[in-house]
């Protein structure tokens, strides 16, 4: 028997086998004995809520299948509920059909008439080489005693189709134009894939390596490349560009082209082929390149549609045979499929792979990244035959099908493949990776695709992956190369639930009122710098009356929060609100919740901080969470909500009766120094807040989460780990904050790394596991047990990890830019080797951390005396 609390104290006890339904009666039966009607009178009159949330348990469905229910059980709490008039559920759906009534009986104007058929020529039909015309260049940023060159280059995902093309020298100021200004590339029109881009380098040769006199073109020496004795190149600008336009039609004509001027840390031959294919929005300043495409024939030539593709395949299919791998091969080939997704093909291995493709289909459908990157996409027979074997391919699981949006995987119906494969997940599973699949619309080419309108259709049926969709755009808005794309889709989604509009511009306007209420602090502080008491005095008063003006009172309640769309935010309880001691003023607003019964909810707003490494760090906690659930292993994770809403701009769930490290071992010493090398802090002050039974649960709450922590801060290589940004619950539950520092970009001080340990495993980290006992006892096994499951566990699903950061890498995060970085994941998670391996690598990792653990102590110390130094 499980007991379900209601409000009033009122509490029942049924099987967890019990359904939503004659829970509800029992309830309403109960309350019944001493309030209200006849029986007949409230039946089919109530359903049941979530109290802290606005979740509804209804349907014919046993208690336990229900998430709510089995997240109280596995934490051991008994579910909150609230009984809810129907007619309070009925007015908020009749409000949002009224909403949307209104929108559909709006008449739009009649469309424009069909314009008539024009003649066509296939691409395939095209046997001349490909090439494109200089005209000038115009705003070129170079020193006047450089020469210019441009570099052209087609690529399709990050393989170069063929050789580049390299125009001569031009001379001048700020306008150049280029002798034998035609550029012919060694590949035929009827050879170009449909989503070739052409890339641009607009860059400076010079004779020697000098000083730069003037501070304009002080940045590229970072990008400087000698290419031959005595020369020496710094790239300038660099632009992108389709080779066929949204409707498959190959460009003709002249075309001006804004260019970018910063670069990526990694370059192909001086071409950044991963950029965005949109031009420089801020063209007032920015370097202009002039180009024509030809004409190859009187009439327009456009890539075959889909029908055309397959019957040039199965023309190629009745030509040659299908070839079979023997044994020796399909040993080779099955060492080729389970190498990690980091893993470079050689040539030799793609022509394998290719050859054996229908080997592939049969005994390795989940290799078809490696088969894609093994086909040539510079001929057209074979970029066919990979579209009829397309066909009949076995849907791969939605995790696999991630890495087929990555950049590597441009051409259309492959994408198409993969947002199909995508449709079998569920709403919270796609939940999970919403940031990642909207990162990889910057990859899209053309606004209309398969992946948006995916992406849309599920944000239309559900209201809280819509939540997420829009503020996930909307963060990013800001971006030029993105601006116009992220708008559009903001737009498409809000035209189609109209209902959520009013929702959503209520929470914009609520964090508009926080920017300026932080604001008024920074203003506030600066003024006031030479007095900290009177500064915090003044700037707490501010704050305090601006938040309980009208217009910001009212704006700033009845609130559903953006960190969780279920969550409504009822009232400011401006007392408790504060702001935050550290460089940009953060604000700590404390919210009265209706739904919770009285406790109060508490979110960080954050101006001027870049939140977006936070974001992705967190959703891959939450990813190990449940990939350790889903093999029976609850580490008691706490992924906080973290969300980015804005240019350098965001919120942070605060996590209820929590402290730091720091505070908890400052508040047990008197000197700052001595406070990290007390190992009883810790414990003690878990003993002051739970006894008996209680205490054991938050012992093993702390070892559980401690192992989980230890594996993740390990795996992601997550730095800057002092005893501030490292939490406990009273309930026991430890968990990281801050993450600024990850895959392994560790911080350092006068060159020297300041954390010499792979993970944080302090000594009085293990007396808490140990609850006081010294030599190494049963319950530190354990740990180290719950530590080698766990990494274990993440290591079977390595590739996941590596496509998620792969798909991230145009975000913009400061740590992570190129494909070096996620090598941290492959080396940490020692992919490519056995389990033993494996296993004894970690084994060594932590050996190391128990080891050194002192060096972190020392860290600390010198972090709480800093602290104490500052207050």
């Amino acid at each position: 028997m499980k007991s379900y609390l209601f409000e009033n104290s009122l509490t029942v006890k049924v099987q967890s086998s019990c359904t939503p339904m004659e829970l509800m009666e029992l309830a309403v039966r109960k309350w019944l004995t001493t309030h209200g009607p006849e029986e007949e009178t409230w039946r089919g009159q109530y359903v049941l809520r979530v109290s802290h949330c606005l979740e509804f348990l209804c349907g014919d469905n046993p208690l336990i299948q229900y998430k709510y229910i089995r997240t109280c059980m596995q934490a051991k709490e008994p579910p909150h509920l609230t009984l809810v008039h129907t007619s309070n559920v009925k007015a908020m759906f009749d409000k949002d059909i009224t909403a949307i009534g209104a929108v559909v009986t709006h008449k739009s104007s009649n469309p424009p008439l069909p314009l008539p058929p024009k003649r066509r020529t296939c691409v395939w039909d095209v046997s001349i080489p490909f090439k494109i015309v200089l005209v000038k260049g115009s705003k070129v940023n170079a020193e006047e005693t450089a020469k210019v060159q441009v570099r052209a280059g087609l690529f399709h995902g990050t393989e170069l189709l063929c050789k580049p093309a390299v125009s001569s020298e031009s001379s001048g100021r700020s306008d150049h134009t280029w002798k034998d200004s035609t550029l012919e590339f060694d590949i035929s029109v009827c050879d170009l894939p449909r989503m070739t881009r052409l890339c641009f380098a607009i860059y400076a040769v010079m004779d020697k390596v000098k000083k730069q006199k003037s501070t304009k073109n002080a940045h590229i020496n970072k990008y400087q490349t000698i290419r031959k004795a005595g020369k020496v190149h710094y790239p300038i600008a660099w632009v992108n560009t389709m080779v066929f336009d949204y409707k498959g039609q190959l460009k003709t004509g002249e075309l001006i082209l804004h260019c970018w001027s910063s670069f990526p840390d990694e370059l192909e031959e001086m071409l950044n082929p991963i950029g965005t294919i949109q031009t420089n929005p801020y063209t007032e300043n920015a370097t202009a390149l002039h180009i024509h495409f030809p004409e190859y024939s009187p009439h327009s030539i456009i890539f075959p549609p889909f029908d055309k593709i397959l019957e040039k395949a199965a023309e190629i299919l009745k030509a040659n045979d299908c070839t079979r791998g023997g044994k020796k091969f399909h040993i080779e080939l099955k060492e080729i499929m389970e190498r990690d997704a980091l893993s470079q093909l050689c040539e030799n291995e793609k022509d394998l792979i290719w050859t054996l493709r229908h080997d592939c289909i049969e005994n390795f459908p989940q290799s078809l990244p490696k088969l894609l990157l093994s086909v040539k996409w510079s001929k057209h027979e074979d970029m066919a035959q990979l579209q009829a074997l397309l066909q009949i391919w076995p849907k791969l699981c939605p995790r696999d099908a991630l890495e087929l949006l990555d950049f590597n995987y441009p051409d259309q119906y492959v994408r198409e493949y993969a947002v199909r494969c995508l449709r079998d997940m569920s709403n919270e599973e796609l939940s999970q990776y919403l940031l990642q699949l909207v990162q990889v619309l910057r990859y899209e080419p053309y606004y209309d695709c398969a992946l948006t309108h995916f992406l849309l259709e599920r944000a239309q049926g559900n209201r809280k992956i819509g939540h997420f969709l829009f503020w996930h755009l909307r963060s990013e808005i800001h971006m030029p190369a993105v601006s116009v794309q992220f708008a559009l889709i903001l737009e498409a989604y809000c035209r189609g639930s109209i209902p959520h509009i009013e929702v959503l511009k209520k929470q914009v306007e609520a964090l508009s009122k926080l920017k300026s209420v932080n604001e008024l602090i920074k203003l506030g502080t600066i003024k006031n710098a030479r007095s900290k008491t009177k500064e915090a005095m003044l700037t707490k008063e501010a704050m305090m009356t601006c938040l309980r003006q009208i217009s910001y009172s009212e704006t700033l309640s009845d609130l559903y929060s953006p960190l969780n769309p279920n969550v409504l935010l009822s009232g400011i309880n401006v007392e408790k609100c504060r702001y935050m001691d550290s460089k940009m003023k953060p604000l700590w607003i404390v919210y009265n919740n209706k739904l919770l019964g009285g406790d109060t909810l508490g979110i960080i707003f954050k101006n001027g901080d870049d939140l977006r490494q936070d974001m992705l760090t967190l959703q891959i906690l939450r990813l190990m969470d449940r990939l350790w659930k889903e093999a029976n292993l609850d580490l008691r994770i706490v992924p906080y909500g973290c969300l980015a809403t804005g240019d350098r701009a965001g919120l942070i769930e605060v996590v209820s009766s929590a402290d730091t490290i720091a505070n908890i071992q400052l508040t047990s010493s008197n000197v700052a120094a001595a406070a990290a090398f007390n190992k009883d802090a810790l414990l003690n002050w878990l003993k002051e807040r739970n006894s008996g039974d209680a205490l054991d649960r938050a012992i093993e709450e702390f070892t559980l989460s401690c192992a989980g922590y230890c594996v993740a801060t390990y795996v992601l290589g997550i730095g800057d780990r002092h005893s501030d940004n490292i939490m406990v619950r009273s309930t026991g539950q430890l968990f990281h904050i801050d993450f600024g520092h990850i895959l392994g970009n560790f911080k350092s001080k006068f060159g020297i790394k300041r954390e010499r340990v792979p993970f944080i495993l302090t000594h009085d980290f293990i007396h808490v596991i140990q609850q006081g006992k010294t030599g190494y006892t049963e319950k530190f096994g354990s740990f180290r047990q719950y530590c080698e499951e766990a990494y274990l566990i993440l290591r079977k699903n390595g590739n996941l990890f590596i496509t998620l950061f792969a798909l991230m890498l145009t975000a913009g995060l400061p740590e992570l830019t190129s494909v070096k970085d996620i090598q941290y994941l492959k080396d940490s998670l020692a992919l490519g080797k056995t389990d033993d391996e494996a296993l004894k690598q970690f084994r060594q990792k932590f050996d190391e951390a128990l080891r050194e653990s002192w060096t972190t102590k020392v860290n600390w110390m010198a972090h709480n005396v800093a602290k104490d130094n500052r207050s």
